[in-house]
């Protein structure tokens, strides 16, 4: 990551507490898996390596809800691909599933890091996922990257011209899965047309080639999560997983189901994916 953008990350994450060895999970938590000689919950996961994460009840993370400097300073960072003509990038929520310490799965929130550019070239989509401090597991890189083209494409935007780069900015972390995918797919798409997300609001789900949003587990701990980060409203997809059994809604929150790319879009910017 760009030396300027890792001091901008830095400057809004002062506050910013590491992890114990637990798993984390953006997907779905009904199954469990084994990876590095340890069993943990099915999905998109994360493994804690250092240091000590702060608990309030059984489990929290802070929530970075910042945007980092929106606008075009394309003129003042050089780029390792060609010359840039708009740079904009964003921290955008990711809502998970995590085990504590005596296996209980339990909601969570983290971040991504979107750093996107327009080249003056036309040579193709180029997405690039960090390695460092976190990183992404192929199926969660796969997910993405057909989360943002599927968008794309029903946004009916060229895309030859951009570059993408994602960061899971926490340090010895893997996130697995697939059900950031929808959120950072959507996140490319508002920094693409200058829309920015509103503030207090996620969506967990995938993107199918049919243009739909793809059901994922594990909404009812994901919806807990972000009313304890205070979220106004969250966006689910409307085919439930048949393993979340009944739930209710915490009180004064707004859960949206969505069908489609574009009451996703709308649900998170309040503007359309396309206009003609």
């Amino acid at each position: 990551m760009n030396k300027r953008l890792e001091w901008l990350f830095r400057q809004n994450t002062r506050s910013n507490h590491g992890f114990n060895r637990e798993s984390l999970s953006s997907g779905n938590h009904g199954k469990k898996l084994v990876y590095n000689n340890k069993e943990n919950i099915g999905g998109s996961e994360c493994k804690m390596r250092s240091r000590q994460l702060p608990r309030c009840g059984i489990l929290s993370l802070v929530f970075l809800t910042v945007f980092i400097g929106w606008g075009d300073v394309g003129k003042v960072l050089a780029s390792p691909i060609g010359p840039i003509s708009r740079f904009t990038q964003v921290a955008v929520p990711i809502l998970g599933v995590t085990l504590t310490k005596d296996r209980r799965a339990v909601g969570i929130v983290t971040t991504v890091l979107i750093h996107f550019w327009e080249r003056d070239d036309h040579n193709g989509l180029q997405i690039e996922f960090d390695e460092k401090p976190g990183r992404f597991s192929p199926l969660a890189q796969q997910s993405v990257k057909q989360a943002i083209t599927r968008a794309s494409q029903a946004a009916h935007l060229q895309t030859d011209s951009w570059s993408v780069e994602l960061t899971f900015p926490y340090d010895g972390l893997t996130v697995y899965g697939k059900s950031l995918s929808a959120m950072v797919g959507l996140s490319v798409i508002a920094l693409a047309k200058g829309d920015p997300i509103l503030q207090g609001r996620a969506i967990t789900g995938t993107i199918t080639k049919e243009g739909h949003i793809g059901k994922v587990g594990g909404v009812p701990l994901k919806i807990y999560a972000a009313y304890a980060n205070h979220f106004q409203r969250v966006l689910v997809p409307e085919e439930q997983d048949l393993a979340d059994g009944e739930w209710r809604t915490p009180f004064l929150m707004q859960v949206s189901p969505v069908g489609t790319i574009d009451k996703a879009y709308y649900g998170l910017t309040g503007h359309r994916l396309y206009t003609h």
